[in-house]
């Protein structure tokens, strides 16, 4: 990303479509999101499966995030490996996602806000999710605030094993 500094502040460019074509990757993000954490708090693992299956460009304008992504494409590479970063305000850092890749991350700080761009519509009919301490990352976190939701998803184990794993 390209930041500009001077005495007034900054400004980071978050997007361009000319860094993404070259990779055939969509530029079309019909739905944003945003979320605001407490420090501790951990969102995730979560994808879109079936039609809805999207890529995410994530950001974070304001605190700091641990981000983690799990890769869950059965041809891929680094299937069922992680790959973790830290976005932030202060990095000026964004990540994207690729479709068929679980997301998450936990806020390291309070009144973290947190910027998705999908690349398709959110269906809550569709949405999968993997639980966040189920495929060996460490998130570092005595006592983790994470949603009942959140902690009901299936382990990873169990999602792969399932007849509906595929996304």
């Amino acid at each position: 990303m390209d930041r500009f500094e001077d005495d007034r502040g900054s400004l980071t460019k978050i997007y361009t479509e000319a860094t993404f074509a070259p990779h055939h990757i969509s530029t079309n993000f019909p739905e944003h999101f945003f979320s605001i954490s407490r420090r501790g708090v951990i969102r995730g693992m979560h994808a879109q499966k079936g039609a809805t299956v999207c890529g995410k460009l994530i950001y974070v304008p304001v605190g700091a995030v641990l981000d983690v992504v799990l890769d869950l494409r059965p041809d891929s590479a680094t299937y069922q490996k992680f790959f973790q970063t830290e976005l932030s305000a202060a990095n000026h850092t964004a990540i994207y996602v690729p479709e068929g890749c679980f997301h998450g991350f936990k806020a390291l700080m309070d009144d973290t806000h947190t910027v998705y761009f999908q690349t398709k519509m959110r269906d809550p009919d569709l949405e999968c999710g993997i639980r966040y301490d189920s495929f060996g990352m460490d998130w570092d976190e005595a006592s983790p605030l994470v949603s009942a939701r959140d902690q009901n998803l299936p382990t990873l184990a169990e999602f792969v094993n399932s007849i509906n794993h595929s996304i």
